[in-house]
């Protein structure tokens, strides 16, 4: 199984909502299919704040993550956040997502980007461990904060 990654493109939405209402099932969000529509339709379209990339073959996808960029002043530019990173359950535990994380910093390196972060839950330690082993690492004294609008 492969963790190639394909920048995702307006062709791509059909194949990608359904692993987006799966990522969001399990997880718990609540959302519609038109806010999953509205969320991901502009990234494929070419959106500037974001980006979709497709894990795995793009006419079927096993996976993708959803990149939203912004701008640092700490780390000298533009940075990022990976929004979503979802692998469907049947191919979990191959090293796919592992794959993919140290893929993406070279698939986004040629845009400037300096920096990536990401969200995870603390009670997943699955998670903890992949996001490690990825270079991804807890700042110390930092947590990150929402304030819906």
């Amino acid at each position: 199984m492969s963790a190639a990654l394909t920048l995702g493109g307006p062709d791509h939405l059909e194949k990608l909502l359904p692993l987006v209402a799966s990522f969001h099932a399990e997880e718990g969000i609540t959302s519609s299919e038109e806010d999953r529509h509205a969320g991901v339709a502009p990234l494929l379209d070419g959106n500037p704040y974001g980006c979709v990339y497709l894990i795995g073959p793009p006419r079927a996808p096993i996976g993708y993550i959803v990149i939203a960029f912004g701008w640092s002043v700490e780390f000298g530019g533009l940075d990022a956040i990976i929004d979503e990173l979802y692998i469907r359950p049947g191919v979990r535990g191959r090293g796919i997502a592992s794959e993919a994380l140290i893929a993406l910093p070279r698939a986004l390196a040629g845009g400037g980007l300096r920096a990536i972060h990401l969200e995870v839950d603390k009670t997943n330690a699955q998670a903890l461990k992949l996001y490690q082993r990825a270079g991804f690492s807890v700042r110390d004294n930092y947590m990150f904060m929402s304030k819906r609008l």
